[in-house]
């Protein structure tokens, strides 16, 4: 079946009605058509195609040439004598164009139909084109309104923490080994709630073989809150900590990365006692 269409698309259907092609081709393409009822079909339509063009092209001879045929067909059924002196008449009068070769105007039918198929193709190109620059422009948008949708939901965090008095605002300064580092912490023990202000962070910035780990202390023992960076373009943004009921006091360690199953004592950075 691929065989067959990859024939018909070749072009030399066309060529074969327009007898622009060699015998051997003419035998192939007419064997060709015996066998297979879709090559026979598309020839059907191509010379279809051809006549219609034709007559939609066709260019009407003067009247006297019209009577000239005419008449011959009749003179010819009785005395081609007659006819030919009549011709003779006829033709001082009247200046014959001869008519171009059927196969040349079908070639040039041909041509025509090839061009207007190439202009259609770049038509589509460019419109394809055009459709995908409109794509990416609305990706684009839809990013934009995502990240705008984020820093809004960020800010009205915020806002909650500062107007929900149910939040502690904690501070946790530094330790003698990073007196200058401090950050600020929200916590809500009625909502289980902790939230960590990373607009206000002042610590050494992290590198990527460690992060930073918060730490609640309840019942005298540290309980993981998880870990966060520092130095990552995240200046307005609320990071909400693992929840925590009640606490003693909130602490933060440089660990690896990931995070530590117990605090690295000799990396306290940062620690709050409530």
């Amino acid at each position: 079946m691929e065989d067959v269409k990859a024939y018909i698309e070749s072009g030399i259907l066309e060529l074969y009605v327009l007898g622009t092609i060699s015998h051997e081709e003419k035998v192939q393409v007419e064997a060709m058509a015996l066998k297979h009822p879709a090559i026979r079909a598309e020839l059907t339509e191509i010379e279809k195609s051809m006549e219609k063009f034709a007559g939609e092209h066709h260019i009407e001879p003067p009247a006297e040439l019209r009577n000239l045929v005419l008449n011959s067909v009749l003179t010819n059924l009785a005395d081609d004598d007659t006819f030919r002196s009549k011709r003779r008449g006829v033709a001082d009068n009247v200046r014959v164009i001869p008519a171009a070769k059927t196969t040349n105007f079908y070639k040039y039918a041909f041509a025509a139909c090839l061009a207007l198929l190439l202009l259609s193709l770049a038509a589509l190109i460019n419109i394809y084109n055009k459709l995908q620059v409109s794509t990416k422009q609305v990706v684009d948008l839809s990013t934009q309104n995502q990240h705008f949708s984020k820093t809004v939901s960020f800010q009205n965090e915020q806002l909650t923490v500062f107007r929900d008095t149910a939040f502690k605002l904690l501070k946790l300064s530094g330790t003698p080994k990073t007196p200058s580092a401090h950050m600020m912490l929200a916590w809500s023990s009625a909502q289980r709630k902790v939230m960590i202000d990373m607009g206000s962070l002042k610590l050494p910035v992290n590198d990527k073989q460690h992060q930073y780990q918060l730490w609640a202390i309840v019942a005298g023992k540290p309980v993981d809150l998880g870990v966060f960076d520092v130095g990552t373009n995240s200046a307005t943004a609320v990071k909400t900590m693992k929840p925590v009921e009640q606490a003693q006091a909130f602490a933060v360690t440089l660990e690896p990365k990931g995070g530590s199953t117990n605090p690295t004592m000799a990396n306290l950075t940062v620690i709050a006692k409530i």
